[in-house]
């Protein structure tokens, strides 16, 4: 099982922030936001990742993740020279998947609650079995302003991109399970009429062959889109109150890499004299002391 985390765009709709530095570079409260995915994947279980950028940020990616092996993980880092779609991940990424199956996530997506770890799991199992495809709905109150599912059960009707008449209020999030043939599915697809590969269109391909399913994300769940000032803003607000009530970090890839056993206590102990002495250091000695 593959993971791809999309992290490239120019982030024009957060200048003047991201005219030197990647989106997913900057920071959601206490870390990076390309800690994030990443961290989503890891809790499924996928420790082969690649990471894809513009070619002016991977430098950047690598000076702060390497090679992952620091927290049990292997990283590789593919370049997307221009905009061209979210489908075009599954193109760049042909050799690394190399015939497996492959979860996409959207750099700048966030997720948090109970229980998400076992969706996770659960959906890299049922991809395996079955290998059908899987997309997430999040209710939203303007669901025009995103793709939308119409769905029965757990089985997809239509998905519809920004629709003017919505057919439900669930929007698909940035977070995808597909199986192996979804590279061919890319290489297939047409350009949208803003000259992009869509992720819409290779959802809907796997719609006409009944191989798309559907997990709604109930109201326990928070899915946060930080593509903007103001969503960043209260991505970071929302992350620092939970980490303030709980006392518990969201997102925190080296405690994740320990607790699921990809590192041991000497490479986290290694990890924690790194970091050194401040706040995020301090919570790294806790873990480790199980308190």
């Amino acid at each position: 099982m593959k993971g791809i985390i999309l992290a490239g765009g120019s982030g024009t709709r957060l200048y003047p922030l991201t005219i030197g530095q990647s989106k997913q570079l900057l920071a959601i409260h206490d870390k990076p936001m390309i800690y994030y995915p990443l961290s989503v994947l890891m809790l499924a279980g996928i420790k082969d990742i690649l990471i894809i950028s513009t070619p002016r940020d991977l430098p950047n990616f690598k000076r702060l993740l390497g090679s992952g092996s620091e927290i049990g993980i292997k990283l590789s880092y593919s370049e997307q020279v221009k905009p061209n779609g979210i489908a075009e991940a599954f193109i760049i990424g042909e050799k690394f998947i190399d015939n497996d199956h492959v979860c996409l996530i959207l750099g700048d997506n966030i997720f948090y609650g109970s229980g998400f770890t076992k969706i996770l799991k659960n959906s890299v199992s049922e991809l395996i079995k079955n290998n059908n495809a899987k997309v997430f709905g999040f209710y939203v109150k303007n669901p025009s302003r995103y793709g939308v599912v119409e769905y029965r059960d757990d089985t997809v009707i239509s998905i519809e991109e920004k629709p003017i008449k919505p057919k439900s209020n669930y929007a698909i999030v940035g977070l995808y399970f597909f199986p192996p043939v979804v590279v061919e599915i890319a290489k297939n697809i047409k350009p949208s009429k803003r000259g992009e590969l869509e992720i819409t269109s290779v959802n809907n391909e796997f719609l006409k062959k009944k191989q798309l399913k559907v997990e709604l994300l109930d109201k326990n769940f928070t899915w946060l889109d930080s593509g903007t000032h103001e969503s960043m803003l209260e991505a970071s607000n929302y992350i620092h109150t939970i980490e303030k009530r709980t006392g518990l970090k969201i997102a925190c890839i080296e405690e994740i890499a320990y607790k699921l056993g990809y590192i041991n206590e000497k490479k986290f102990n290694e990890i924690i004299d790194y970091i050194g002495d401040n706040q995020y250091g301090d919570y790294l000695k806790k873990i480790k002391d199980g308190v």
